[in-house]
C-alpha cells in the first residue's frame, strides 16, 4: 500500500536490507516494529517491498527529531541488534528530506 503523506516538506528513512536464510522470529519482529513505529509521535506512514532476500522499507516522519526518537527507542534498538546478528547480511539506512512529491491514482 502507498503511504498517504502530507504535503512536503517531511522526511523519509530508507532502509535497504539483504536477508540471511534465518527466519526465526523475523515476521513477528517486523510486525511489532511497524505497530510500534505507527504509535510514535511524528510518524506519517510506511511502504515496504521484499524480493529474493532484498528488502526496501520507506518510513515517513514529520521531523528529524521524530526519526531520532524512533532510532533511540529501546525496543527498536534491541530488534535492530537482533537484525545485525541474525536476520541481515547487510543493510543501509538513508535519511532524506522530501522537498516535492507527486502522485497518480487511476480512478476506479
Amino acid at each position: 500500500m502507498i503511504a498517504a503523506t502530507p504535503e512536503p516538506p517531511y522526511y523519509v528513512v530508507m532502509f535497504t536490507s539483504q536477508r540471511t536464510p534465518v527466519d526465526a522470529g523475523y515476521a513477528e519482529a517486523a510486525q511489532r516494529m511497524l505497530e510500534l513505529a505507527a504509535r510514535q509521535p511524528g510518524f506519517l506512514g510506511v511502504e515496504s517491498a521484499r524480493s529474493d532476500g532484498l528488502g526496501i522499507t520507506l518510513s515517513y516522519w514529520q521531523s528529524e527529531e521524530a526519526i531520532r526518537a524512533w532510532r533511540e527507542h529501546a525496543e527498536h534498538t534491541q530488534v535492530r541488534e537482533q537484525g545485525r546478528s541474525t536476520w541481515y547480511t547487510a543493510f543501509v539506512t538513508r535519511v532524506a528530506k522530501v522537498e516535492r512529491a507527486y502522485a497518480f491514482a487511476r480512478p476506479d
